[in-house]
């Protein structure tokens, strides 16, 4: 079947025809998303606009400063850690936080020293447990003032033991705690 040059025409004027709407249609839809990204970067160049970098270096300025305190801080934690601690001292800090806490110390034993990571600063530690007697509120006051004021000083483990008849024997507790120093390289 041969096909007159009358069809020929009308076959290439349908491609055409075809070609051109789907070049159209192709560009429409980039027409579209182009005008929706123009309006988006219209949107974020007036938010950038809008946002005032004054207060980002204000909340710069005070967060440095924080760094300087917490360094400082930090400065004065290593000074307190780096006081050297032996058996001595820790007696003697021992005895005298029992003496004003009216409590009694009846047995003390010490470990070996070891080494240790205390928030991430190496540290010796000092093991040590103890068994201490006295009325039930000042054993109390005792522990707390060993794990709180004294900053060197971790309370490890307490065992209450409080008599069930009020005879001679006291409220005691047995504890273990952990004396820290730091030494610089």
């Amino acid at each position: 079947m041969k096909l007159s040059k009358k069809s020929w025409l009308f076959i290439a004027l349908g491609m055409f025809l075809i070609a051109l709407v789907g070049l159209w249609m192709v560009y429409s839809q980039q027409s579209g998303i182009k005008n929706q990204l123009n309006e988006e970067l219209t949107q974020a160049k007036s938010r950038l606009g809008s946002m005032q970098l004054e207060p980002l270096a204000d909340k710069m300025v005070e967060l440095e400063q924080q760094l300087d305190e917490t360094m400082v801080q930090s400065e004065a934690a290593r000074e307190k850690l780096s006081q050297p601690i032996n058996s001595i001292i820790i007696n003697d800090i021992l005895f005298s936080t029992a003496e004003s806490h009216s409590v009694n110390i009846t047995e003390v034993s010490a470990s070996v020293a070891g080494e240790s990571d205390l928030d991430g600063v190496p540290c010796l530690t000092f093991p040590l447990t103890a068994r201490v007697e006295g009325e039930l509120n000042n054993l109390i006051d005792f522990i707390t003032e060993l794990n709180g004021d004294l900053v060197p000083t971790t309370v490890k483990s307490v065992d209450v033991q409080i008599p069930y008849t009020t005879g001679d024997r006291k409220p005691s507790i047995n504890l273990q705690m952990v004396f820290y120093t730091y030494e610089e390289d």
